[in-house]
């Protein structure tokens, strides 16, 4: 256990999988600029910046040459965190045919796990005005190899656990109530219900890495895991439905039950619905035609280059952002 949670820690954040960051607003304050000249001023020079690149295959745009200011309505992010949590001894719960296998396991092993949902809730924080507390619970699919006996071949089953954080960004004030001239589908000249423009939570996360499964008794089990007061009887449908049978099954005390720990990165912002006036170049007007590929298959195999590094595997230094555990066998 120790050894998977140290692994993890020396696991640099991913990036590259997930959103960059927005630099968040030191001053929590919206700045809007109007002079044109500005502006343009703050374009070129980003422009300078990523060496003029811009989408020229499939833009009719000219670079560097902005015709006019525009406002658009569009999502801002006040405030963002990135979390690296380590999830120890997560219960995981199994439907009537999956426990069945569980009881007479002699042991586990944890092949992998995903996100299943995620539930978002927010809420103001009292007496810090600007502030809001976002709930989040996760809901992931664990894949489990269960052992049976020594001659027996693993049996793969599949399992649900579940974590909740929670963490406190800045939103800002003002609650505007907005009404659409927008129709409801299918409906007779039904308009569409009024929004707020209050702050929305956004989570991106990729699939956790599962770094420990152990089997337990209920006993063990009420001692150790962290997420025991989920009941399964309340769980919502839409996760429910993701497993074949029911989790009626905790009625009556389970022999044995599974632990796993997760390790999961995650990015949460919190953004606003607002307008915002920015430099526009022109329409984005399409210069490729919409031609179908009706070439010879062989002819586009050809094309793909030879798979070299699939018959030849690189070193370890030729790897690029790989992960370079140390040995730990002898600690």
């Amino acid at each position: 256990m120790n050894i998977a949670k140290n692994l993890f820690k020396n696991i640099s954040f991913p990036s590259k999988s997930l959103s960059h960051l927005v630099r968040q607003n030191e001053n929590k304050q919206i700045h809007f600029v109007t002079n044109l000249s500005v502006i343009h001023t703050m374009v070129l020079s980003v422009d300078n910046f990523m060496g003029g690149i811009y989408m020229s295959e499939n833009k009719n745009c000219t670079p560097n040459k902005i015709k006019e200011a525009v406002c658009i309505d569009t999502n801002r992010v006040y405030d963002s965190c990135a979390d690296k949590d380590c999830l120890e001894d997560l219960q995981v719960y199994f439907t009537g045919s999956a426990q069945c296998v569980i009881d007479r396991a002699t042991n586990v092993r944890c092949r992998g796990a995903e996100v299943l949902n995620a539930f978002i809730e927010v809420e103001k924080v009292p007496f810090n005005r600007g502030y809001y507390s976002v709930d989040i619970t996760y809901y992931f699919k664990i894949f489990l190899d269960v052992f049976s006996g020594h001659t027996n071949p693993p049996c793969t089953i599949e399992g649900l656990a579940s974590f909740s954080k929670k963490c406190i960004l800045y939103g800002s004030e003002g609650n505007v109530k907005v009404f659409s001239s927008e129709f409801a589908c299918n409906d007779v000249d039904e308009q569409l219900d009024m929004v707020s423009t209050n702050p929305k939570a956004k989570v991106q996360t990729v699939d956790p890495i599962c770094l420990d499964a152990k089997l337990r008794t209920p006993q063990e089990c009420a001692a150790f895991c962290t997420n025991c007061c989920c009941q399964p009887s309340r769980l919502p449908r839409c996760v429910c439905r993701c497993f074949d049978g029911d989790f009626d099954c905790y009625d009556n005390e389970p022999q044995k039950t599974v632990t796993v720990t997760l390790g999961i990165f995650t990015i949460v912002q919190l953004e606003r619905d607002v307008q915002m006036l920015i430099p526009a170049y022109d329409f984005c007007i399409p210069n490729k035609e919409c031609a179908c590929d009706n070439e010879n298959p062989c002819d586009a195999f050809r094309r793909i280059q030879f798979p070299i590094d699939e018959f030849f595997p690189p070193k370890e230094g030729c790897l690029k952002d790989s992960f370079r555990p140390t040995c730990a066998c002898g600690d």
